[in-house]
Order: structure tokens, then sequence, then C-alpha cells
């Protein structure tokens, strides 16, 4: 069978659907979010929480949330800019920087809800599996499923680097190792060992070191930031130790400054003016024309 042309006809216009915005947009996988959000019917209201990872160029966004018909409703969000505070103030889109970011939520989370203090999380960071377990006679652990939006699923993924610092924080998310870093697709074994020194930024230590080696003017020039603030290839583990210890004593957020409203700026034109504005000046400027001209006719009488 030869060519054959499809025709764009007028009964297939008229039956065209266009997509959601968000799809057109290429920003949310709405095969995904279906199965994220839809809860089960027996459990009516009850909201399915959602562990959401994002990643900028600068920066890591983890947020608990839920859905209702006029959007999702945000419960605890943290951010990599926040880590600073806790002493990490380089790499904050690293792997180790999104299990901080992840541990952070967790613990502000369940101080949130007063269960801070049943469901400790895994305080000894081993890099293997944990999963948080409801205690009886308490309040159950707090369940979230891992949403990664767009992001690529590989083995090794930040993704997963976050999820692991949730969990160990604190929070029942179910999950398995085979993503993490350190399992091996071909053998079908996960060494927790590499895994834990992702977590606690050896890579880019090990990096730091053969990069200092090779080339030290490309070291100087790719870990400025790390020379400014003296951190060394020796030192990332104690950093990230000190970060771990800090995020647990200390969680809540920083209240949020007032914004100084800006100067105001010097206009060098007429502000716009309303109809009403507009008539009343022509109605001014009349009076005071008709005025001088009366002002005008009486000098001449005289």
């Amino acid at each position: 069978m030869g060519f054959v042309k499809v025709v764009k006809n007028v009964p297939y216009f008229k039956r065209y659907q266009v997509k959601f915005r968000r799809r057109r947009e290429g920003k949310t996988d709405y095969y995904a979010r279906k199965r994220l959000v839809v809860q089960d019917r027996n459990k009516y209201n009850t909201p399915k929480y959602r562990l959401i990872v994002r990643f900028t160029n600068k920066d890591i966004i983890c947020q608990i949330a839920y859905a209702r018909i006029d959007g999702d409703v945000i419960v605890c969000a943290a951010y990599a800019h926040e880590l600073p505070r806790y002493g990490v103030k380089v790499g904050l889109t690293n792997y180790a920087a999104a299990y901080c970011t992840g541990l952070l939520l967790a613990r502000r989370l369940l101080k949130k809800f007063n269960m801070d203090g049943i469901y400790g999380g895994c305080e000894e960071v081993t890099g293997d599996q944990y999963q948080v377990e409801s205690i009886d006679g308490q309040p159950g652990a707090f369940r979230c499923y891992l949403d990664v939006g767009l992001a690529r699923t590989t083995t090794g993924a930040r993704v997963f680097g976050a999820m692991k610092g949730a969990v160990d924080g604190g929070l029942d998310i179910p999950h398995g190792v085979k993503r993490f870093p350190g399992y091996d697709s071909e053998s079908k074994e996960f060494h927790a060992d590499v895994h834990r020194k992702h977590i606690f930024g050896q890579h880019v230590a090990d990096y730091m070191k053969l990069l200092q080696q090779d080339d030290d003017d490309a070291f100087k020039r790719q870990f400025a930031q790390y020379i400014k603030n003296g951190i060394t290839a020796d030192t990332v583990e104690t950093m990230y130790k000190k970060a771990h210890a800090a995020i647990r004593e200390n969680p809540e957020a920083l209240e949020k400054k007032e914004k100084v409203e800006p100067a105001k700026k010097k206009r060098w034109n007429r502000a716009k003016m309303s109809l009403k504005q507009h008539r009343d000046r022509v109605r001014q400027k009349k009076e005071a024309y008709l005025k001088k001209q009366a002002e005008g006719a009486g000098g001449d009488d005289e």
C-alpha cells in the first residue's frame, strides 16, 4: 500500500481535546500523579501524604504535601539553603546535602506533630536499609510516598538520598535498596559501606584528593568555596556528622523577617490618571482660564 496522507479535517478538530496545562508545559507526569494522589475508598477523606523532592541548580526542595480539589496542601517543607545554619556551607546540591535536607524535613515534621520523642529514626548512619515501624500504644508512624516528579530514577540518584534522610529521620516511606549507591545490579548485592560514603560526602572528598594531585589549578578553581571556608578532604565527613547532630537538636525553621518596603522611586513623568481625575483636571483648567479672562476684561474697562 502506498503512502496515505492523514488529513486532519473539521470533524477531527471538533473532537480535539487539549491536554492538561501542566502536561502541555512538561511539568507534571499525570500517570504517576494519579497513583500518588488517589486514596482508597475505605479510607474516606484521609490525606495521602507525599514526600516531594525537587532539585534546582542551586537548591534542594523537600516538602510533605497532600492533594485536594483546589490544589495541593503543603504540611511542612525544608530547603538546602537552610543547611549553612547547621554548618554545611558548600555543596548544597550533592547527595550528602540531599540526605541532610531529607533529615531536616523529617525531624521538623515530627516535631510539629509532637512525635519527635516517639520516633527518633536511625541515629547511627550506616547506609543500610532501615524501616520505621509503628509503636504499640503510640500514634502510628507518619507514612508518606516518594514523589520524584520528572527526575530519572537511576541507581544512585540524589532523590533517593533525600528519601534516605527522611527515613533515617523517622518517616515511614516504603522503599527498597535497589536504587541506592552501592547496589550492584549484576550480582544483586547491596554494599551499605558505599552508600554510607555518599551520605558523608566521601565521594566528593575522594575527587578532591584526586584532582589536587592531578591538576592543582583546576582544584583551586573547582573547589574555591571549599578552600575559602577551610574545608579539606579530611574534614568533609566531620562536617556532615556535626550537621546531622545539629539538625536533630534544633530542626525548627527560622521566623521570616518582615519585608522592608523599597524606597519610593522618583517619577520623571506624570502618573496615569483615572477618568474621574482627568475630568476634574479639565474642569480646573477651564475655571482657571475663565477666571484669568474675567480679570483681564476687568482691567481693560478701568
